[in-house]
């Protein structure tokens, strides 16, 4: 495999920073990852999903085709799971696939293909009860949580959006 060939999944859920994801792209892309994104179905209305297939060159995706319909994606060799709210992290460690993004968080999850989250939960929603184990599942599952104090930032427009260029470090750190 070429380095140009590498594909990563973006799975990204309805938090402010999805509404920047073109910036996580072109960042993926100078550093020659191909990139398909899969998004929630919350998330795939605030975001231009055909902009983004044209963008990438990938399908883009928010539910599954009916067997006999669906073009495949390729196959990932990372995932960047970005943002994740507190419902997906949530439902995802707790196995349930009720959305294409996370059906494919959890089949992934299962595999050696390396999986860096990027949660934007408030600090309110940290505390709930359900929160800290859901976190120390998946990440006794293998998946890399970043810490969402250091990667949360503000935009100009006071709204949540991430560093980016930490999650690709940490893409760079953790993909073979």
């Amino acid at each position: 495999m070429t380095e140009h060939q590498r594909w990563v999944y973006v799975v990204a859920a309805a938090a402010p920073p999805v509404l920047r994801i073109e910036e996580l792209i072109t960042l993926l892309d100078a550093e020659r990852w191909r990139v398909c994104v899969i998004a929630t179905p919350t998330a795939a209305t605030w975001i231009d999903l055909g902009q983004l297939a044209d963008r990438t060159g990938c399908l883009t995706r928010t539910t599954a085709q009916p067997p006999g319909q669906q073009e495949s994606l390729p196959r990932a060799d990372a995932v960047i799971a970005a943002p994740m709210t507190f419902n997906s992290i949530n439902k995802w460690a707790g196995g349930i696939s009720d959305s294409l993004a996370l059906g494919v968080l959890n089949e992934l999850i299962s595999t050696d293909v390396p999986i860096i989250a990027a949660p934007c939960v408030k600090p309110l929603l940290r505390r709930h009860p359900s929160y800290a184990p859901s976190v120390k599942t998946l990440s006794a599952a293998g998946v890399t949580l970043l810490d969402p104090d250091s990667v949360t930032t503000r935009a100009e427009d006071g709204l949540a959006t991430f560093d980016w260029k930490m999650i690709t470090t940490a893409l760079t750190n953790h993909a073979r």
